[in-house]
């Protein structure tokens, strides 16, 4: 797509988000000694860089000099090299150690939390600086997208080291995105949770996400969790397209192309098991049918 400032610059952030999600899978996948080619399938399309610079990245050693080596010579060329860097930066001062070791020290999905972390934060930042529909849809969006992130790293890492007192406060709070709802009281508070009924008490305080998490608490079977969410973005993405003159509707497309994907996997999952009651459990896509439309 051909696109000029600042639409262009709106695009890249949408793509940096899938650069980030194919590190992550290129790095996870070289740890576990997967071939690389069978990694380079399961890249997003929208997240690709050259191919040399896609192999290049598994390659590196399991020491800490090879962390160092990857991050100098590979990751900060790309766009999303400084994201790394400053999580290499943080990880520096909190554990007091260089980056030759931070790397091999944090977990991949700790990595990968951070990082969509400073792109949500720059990306909230560019498009409240655009300003008009622009930065109000994408503003609500994006708030939204952050308070999913905080609360799933909050339920994840229940029975996980991230939830030892000591960590809390620290290692996890960290990971939750500046933006949104929820910040700064709620994520606060969110740091001191320590099991699913305080992070439920938290989330009482939120209108917005109560229901959503009483679901979750009642154990319904009908919707998971991850449904409710689902649920909630599609009608939000949907209702960018009821304007005009605004750049959201571009982030609100590959968003719900990526929803219709999902429906399409667990549709074929249905078939394949002979679940074929489970069929219409999916989030559909502008539906006249759907929950939202349905209680009009």
């Amino acid at each position: 797509m051909q696109s000029v400032q600042p639409l262009s610059k709106f695009l890249d952030f949408i793509s940096y988000e899938y650069m980030i999600e194919n590190v992550m899978l290129l790095l996870k996948g070289a740890l576990s000694g997967r071939d690389i080619n069978e990694l380079l399938e399961q890249c997003h399309p929208l997240g690709m860089f050259k191919e040399s610079v896609m192999r290049s990245i598994p390659t590196f050693e399991n020491s800490p000099r090879g962390y160092s080596d990857l991050y100098q010579t590979v990751l900060v060329d790309t766009p999303v090299g400084p994201y790394f860097a400053t999580f290499l930066q943080e990880s520096a001062e909190t554990r007091g150690a260089g980056s030759r070791n931070v790397l091999e020290e944090v977990e991949i999905e700790i990595i990968k939390s951070s990082l969509i972390k400073y792109w949500l934060e720059d990306f909230a930042n560019f498009c409240e600086s655009l300003g008009g529909d622009t930065g109000s849809l994408m503003g609500e969006i994006l708030k939204i997208r952050a308070d999913t992130n905080a609360i799933n790293i909050t339920l994840n890492s229940f029975g996980t080291p991230l939830n030892e007192p000591n960590m809390r406060a620290t290692d996890r709070k960290r990971l939750y995105p500046a933006v949104g709802h929820l910040y700064p009281a709620g994520t606060a508070m969110l740091a001191d949770v320590g099991d699913e009924d305080e992070l439920g008490r938290v989330l009482e305080l939120f209108p917005q996400y109560s229901a959503i998490w009483n679901l979750h608490a009642s154990g319904s079977v009908e919707k998971s969790i991850d449904d409710a969410f689902y649920e909630r973005d599609v009608q939000m993405l949907e209702l960018a397209f009821e304007g005009q003159f605004h750049f959201a509707v571009f982030y609100a497309y590959v968003k719900l192309k990526e929803q219709e994907i999902r429906n399409l996997v667990w549709i074929s999952e249905c078939i394949l098991q002979q679940q074929k009651d489970e069929i219409e459990k999916f989030v559909p896509v502008f539906s006249q049918h759907a929950p939202w439309r349905a209680k009009r």
